[in-house]
């Protein structure tokens, strides 16, 4: 798959190793990405990430990562910043795009590009605030989390874990979401409750400090005490968690823990996604994937 428009830029598929460059342009850009996150995201669909080259070197990046056979999720639209304005960013989004096929797309952007996301046919769904700082010691010191039925997530968990995530998420990501549990600097907490899952949260290693996600519970008090256990192996360093504006819920939870707004991002869809249990999304899982 390739295209030879705007001065000899060809768009192929990427590799990993093509996207820890893109991964470090993301960091450039103060995205904060995971130390992990490459691998995690290439598990879930190989085929999805596109790189545009000039010379064979990589100027610019896109991905369409598919999840399950309706639901597509774009994210890492990116130009190497000496190389913008030049079309290349948008002839490497067409050739990514036609990776989704018929499915409804997803993605997170910054609200000054809704309207060139618009005009790419995508709507506004709901908007995003990502909350950070040094977790306040008072939340994170509250509680004990071996006496809250939190624990870390163990291997027989894995199914009942996969099967909470697809009720949070537009689509199944059974093969991401193993991956998300075990990876490298990864640590993930479940809430059993009466031998019943509550909720589940992951926080990650980042370029700086944490980054959690996702933090899905039933309810406000479950993803408190989830948050709890996930924040207390910090060591004093900064998280960050991505939360949707409208779960009043939510916002509440990242504010008690101290931590503060920074940026605002736009979730958008091209068209219709499944109906999925949104009141349990205390913190999505990543703005590159949904």
């Amino acid at each position: 798959m390739t295209s030879t428009e705007n001065g000899g830029l060809v768009v192929t598929r990427a590799t990993p190793d093509d996207w820890e460059t893109v991964l470090g342009w993301a960091a450039d850009e103060g995205w904060n990405p995971g130390r992990s996150d490459g691998p995690c995201f290439f598990a879930q669909d190989p085929e999805g990430f596109f790189v545009g080259r000039i010379g064979g070197e990589p100027v610019s990046a896109v991905s369409v990562v598919r999840h399950g056979p309706d639901y597509a999720f774009l994210g890492f639209y990116l130009v190497r910043p000496d190389l913008r304005g030049r079309g290349h960013g948008i002839a490497t989004w067409r050739t990514a795009l036609a990776h989704a096929g018929s499915r409804t797309v997803g993605l997170d952007g910054v609200p000054a590009q809704q309207d060139n996301y618009r005009r790419s046919g995508f709507r506004l769904a709901y908007t995003t605030l990502r909350f950070g700082g040094v977790p306040h010691p008072a939340a994170s010191g509250a509680g004990d989390p071996s006496a809250s039925d939190v624990r870390p997530v163990a291997p027989g968990d894995l199914s009942a874990v996969t099967a909470y995530d697809g009720a949070c998420h537009p689509a199944d990501r059974p093969e991401f979401v193993r991956r998300w549990l075990t990876a490298q600097g990864h640590r993930a907490v479940v809430r059993v409750v009466g031998g019943r899952l509550t909720g589940y949260g992951v926080i990650r290693p980042a370029r700086e400090g944490w980054r959690i996600g996702p933090l899905f519970a039933d309810a406000a008090a479950d993803a408190r005490e989830i948050l709890l256990a996930l924040v207390a192996g910090t060591g004093g360093e900064p998280v960050a968690v991505d939360v949707p504006t409208d779960r009043t819920e939510a916002v509440a939870l990242a504010e008690e823990f101290g931590l503060a707004p920074s940026f605002e991002t736009a979730r958008m869809y091209t068209g219709p996604v499944r109906r999925y249990a949104a009141d349990r999304v205390f913190g999505v899982t990543t703005l590159e994937l949904g």
